[in-house]
């Protein structure tokens, strides 16, 4: 079975786990997909189900924002384990402050358009990544696969690109951003300028644009739909539930699919897929 967690999604950090367990009597293993959160926060967490860090055994990153990678270097210097992420993204990881030489030894390159192999306890993942539009360096999405059960990560999402739809259209579990409600954004205290940034297409996906693009991806294999990196400003928790709910009550299918909005600065519980 396949078991994820969110250790904090949004602006304040971000950080996920998902692993696999084939039974009860085999250990959880798995991978995180970005640091955004310390050591200890970490720890912390995984010690209320009785795990340790032994319990990943690869770190993919998604891009090179500070949210996302702001305790990568210090879990290099003490957990030694592989990063993966694609060339330019590597490239652009070993000048960064956060970064920089801890990453080096750690340093694996996925390589684009093509299946990825990464090894997880005695399993082997399979991870695909596309490139997505936001403002940072390069930003890539995941589709993940794990003994035939597909996961398929998006955030930091100016907007939807065609192969992000294809890969979501396979997934039996999508976490999508879902940042901003549009009127909360543009009747807000934010500068004009940021508020372009953030929905000029190289920035984030809106509650309505995260509705829309499920809408268009839906499948009857979809069971969960995790919302992700919530602004603390510009949204809540309800109106992101609220307009993704719509979509599928408009479906039809508002009965058939966990939908959960995942926390900006807590973790959840370990979920089973």
């Amino acid at each position: 079975m396949l078991k994820f967690m969110s250790l904090s999604s949004g602006s304040c950090g971000n950080c996920y786990f998902l692993g696999w367990q084939p039974d009860e009597q085999t250990p959880l293993r798995g991978i995180l997909i970005d640091a955004g959160v310390s050591l200890r926060a970490l720890k912390r967490n995984l010690r209320l189900y009785g795990l340790g860090t032994d319990c990943f055994d690869a770190i993919l990153v998604t891009h090179d924002h500070f949210d996302h990678i702001r305790h990568l270097g210090s879990f290099c210097s003490h957990l030694h384990k592989p990063v993966y992420a694609s060339r330019t993204l590597h490239d652009a990881l070993s000048r960064h402050f956060a970064t920089r030489d801890a990453i080096v030894p750690c340093r694996k390159y996925l390589q684009a358009g093509e299946w990825n192999t990464i090894p997880v306890g005695s399993s082997t993942l399979r991870v695909r990544y596309f490139v997505v539009p936001h403002d940072a360096t390069e930003t890539c999405g995941f589709f993940i696969r794990f003994d035939g059960e597909n996961f398929v990560l998006m955030t930091d999402v100016g907007r939807v690109t065609p192969e992000s739809l294809e890969f979501a259209r396979q997934a039996d579990t999508l976490v999508i951003e879902s940042n901003y409600d549009t009127q909360m954004l543009i009747g807000g205290p934010y500068p004009h300028q940021l508020k372009m940034r953030i929905c000029g297409g190289r920035g984030h996906m809106s509650n309505d644009e995260c509705a829309d693009t499920v809408k268009q991806i839906w499948h009857e294999g979809l069971r969960n739909i995790f919302l992700c990196h919530l602004s603390e400003n510009n949204n809540t928790p309800e109106a992101a539930f609220a307009s993704t709910a719509r979509a599928l009550v408009e479906l039809g299918v508002k009965e058939s699919v966990r939908l959960q909005t995942l926390p900006r600065q807590t973790a959840t519980p370990l979920l089973r897929l």
